[in-house]
């Protein structure tokens, strides 16, 4: 089998520290460079459509709820602070994506939802995006993705 970065640095190791099992290294190592990888890959197809990786949640998020949220709401699901998260709808708000609406039920209180332009940008990069995950996820096997995902989404579920 061919060897990557990861079993450099595991031989490395190896050699220096015998005595310690490195192995794990494997595994989170391989992870890590996977995630900064993928990471770069989606930034870049993003910029294709005009948006950051966090433009990008927002108006996912939004797309996903199929309802306005709260500003709160919004920076909870994407992982934004709030100072953060108010930059990022300003902008989007600017670019026409989005719009900010007092909520019925309490005037002090807004929600955010898209517009029908960021509505149809949104539906145009999400395609873009799976058909780019699709493409990052190529040399392995649908048998092998599923595999990964349920490994993964174990470590999640003891680990978050």
């Amino acid at each position: 089998m061919d060897s990557d970065h990861v079993d450099m640095l595991l031989a490395q190791w190896a050699r220096q520290r015998p005595d310690l099992d490195c192995s794990p290294m494997g595994v989170l190592g391989r992870v890590a460079r996977m995630a900064a990888i993928a990471g770069r890959e989606v930034s870049e197809e993003l910029k294709g459509c005009g948006l950051l990786g966090s433009d990008f949640d927002i108006l996912a998020t939004l797309r996903r709820a199929g309802e306005p949220l709260t500003p709160t709401a919004l920076y909870q699901a994407a992982m934004l602070s709030s100072g953060a998260m108010t930059a990022r709808l300003d902008k989007l708000a600017e670019r026409g994506l989005i719009e900010r609406q007092a909520a019925p039920s309490d005037r002090r209180s807004l929600l955010v939802c898209l517009t029908a332009s960021g509505r149809e940008l949104v539906d145009r990069a999400v395609e873009q995006h799976v058909a780019n995950e699709r493409r990052l996820l190529a040399p392995l096997t649908e048998a092998e993705q599923a595999q990964l995902a349920a490994l993964l989404k174990r470590w999640l579920l003891e680990n978050e």
